[in-house]
């Protein structure tokens, strides 16, 4: 009986040791599986599949709708009261010429307004008397007149303002009747779209029909099958803006702008690579 008790024991141990066993290797081989899913991949099946990137461009051309003017307004005066008077006088004259074109005051805008004051250097020569004892300085130029200092003698007030013009066919008269009014630094137009949102996804489309027909037509020459898609990527959107040249000027009223000016036609493009499985 007492042999019987201890092979019962030995038995008993031999089968805890060995449920051990099988707790270990099954948290071992779990902790493999989630580390091979978490790779991307579960024994053999760790080797990536072979890709193909494809690229694609398309592109949208469209006539401008929006033309926009740029100039500047830039008084100088003996106080600031006298030189931003000034400029508000040409501002106005200017906006009457903006409204009489129907121009939207939703669609013109103050870019910069400032002031500063100007200096000269002056000069002091010593103190000459005057008569009655009075003493007085001396400030006309003179071999003994060595010191001297910066002094202001005015003040500059300007203004920057941008223009969006919605009818395109009024943007040379408009910067022809600014020029006469003392505007400076007239520059522009610049054509664009208003609306560039619906003509981007046009191109991106069009950039991802090339890109597909070219991965159809490799795929049957090579004799592939395309998988599914595992990358996107897309460059580009980017409008190509037109500004007429030779309608920038530093003295507005020094060259007339011509009544109509060319707005030829803005180009919007989009340059897409999509990478696909081959099985």
């Amino acid at each position: 009986m007492e042999i019987l008790e201890q092979n019962k024991k030995r038995i008993g141990y031999a089968l805890f040791a060995l449920f051990v066993l099988l707790i270990i290797l099954s948290v071992y081989f779990a902790i493999k599986i989630f580390s091979d899913i978490k790779n991307g991949g579960l024994g053999d099946g760790d080797v990536q599949p072979a890709t193909i990137s494809f690229s694609g461009h398309g592109e949208v051309t469209a006539v401008p709708d929006i033309a926009t003017v740029y100039f500047t307004i830039s008084k100088d005066a003996k106080t600031v009261k006298s030189a931003q008077e000034n400029v508000a006088t040409i501002e106005q004259q200017a906006l009457t010429i903006l409204k009489a074109k129907n121009v939207a005051e939703k669609d013109i805008k103050t870019a910069d307004a400032s002031f500063y004051p100007r200096y000269e250097y002056k000069r002091i020569c010593p103190t000459l008397p005057v008569g009655d004892g009075i003493i007085a300085p001396r400030i006309e130029p003179g071999p003994d007149c060595y010191n001297g200092k910066q002094v202001i003698v005015g003040y500059t007030a300007s203004e920057s303002i941008t223009v969006k013009i919605r009818n395109t066919d009024d943007a040379g008269t408009i910067m022809q009747s600014l020029g006469t009014v003392g505007v400076s630094n007239l520059s522009g137009p610049n054509f664009t779209i208003d609306n560039e949102d619906s003509l981007k996804i046009e191109a991106r489309q069009k950039a991802i029909d090339d890109a597909k027909d070219k991965a159809k037509e490799l795929a049957k020459a090579l004799g592939v099958r395309l998988g599914k898609i595992t990358n996107f990527s897309e460059n580009g959107n980017y409008p190509v803006m037109y500004a007429t040249k030779g309608m920038m000027f530093d003295s507005a009223s020094s060259v007339p702008a011509p009544a109509q000016l060319p707005k030829g036609e803005n180009t919007i493009s989009s340059d897409v690579t999509i990478t696909y499985e081959i099985k």
